[in-house]
């Protein structure tokens, strides 16, 4: 687990800890989530406070697509929900992601997992992320950096670990 020291947070109000998953699978995705990294603790009112290792991931769902590099951060950030993912969509295209149709391969996929312990149920935001309980690719770099995290409705991700432990995933090594 990395945390980083960055500048005091510029926003007024509350301060959140947020948890953000990051997935690539075209171009450099190692450089672009490095990248990704990097434009997440400049964003105004955030600071990015922890980040996991990369992990290596099949695609689920389909085929004939490269591997993922996968992550997850912790992020203290005064922005609300709906801020947040606004911000996360504008990275998201910054880096060339297109929405051809679902499941398609990604330059950067960028998700809010958690904000909080808020439970959000709108037409463009689901918090906790609806289908991170069942993602190896989210619950092994979420465990490394938050182990004894619980997931509103869902329970402990250690926990949650077990039910995912068929899925392969491979740990990279730092840099």
């Amino acid at each position: 687990m990395s945390s980083p020291t960055s500048a005091p947070l510029t926003e007024q109000g509350s301060v959140e800890r947020a948890y953000i998953a990051l997935g690539a699978n075209l171009g450099d995705a190692r450089a672009t989530l490095e990248a990704a990294f990097k434009a997440l603790d400049e964003m105004p009112g955030t600071r990015l406070v922890a980040r996991s290792s990369l992990y290596r991931t099949a695609p689920i769902g389909v085929s004939g697509q490269p591997d993922y590099l996968n992550a997850v951060t912790a992020l203290d950030t005064a922005l609300s929900p709906e801020a947040l993912l606004d911000a996360l969509l504008a990275l998201e295209a910054r880096n060339g992601r297109t929405r051809e149709y679902p499941l398609a391969a990604r330059t950067l996929d960028l998700d809010l997992l958690l904000y909080g312990d808020r439970v959000i149920d709108l037409p463009a935001l689901q918090v906790p992320h609806p289908r991170m309980h069942l993602r190896a690719f989210v619950l092994m770099p979420l465990a490394e950096i938050a182990p004894t995290l619980s997931l509103p409705g869902h329970g402990a991700v250690a926990d949650l670990l077990r039910g995912v432990s068929a899925q392969q995933i491979e740990r990279l090594p730092r840099d």
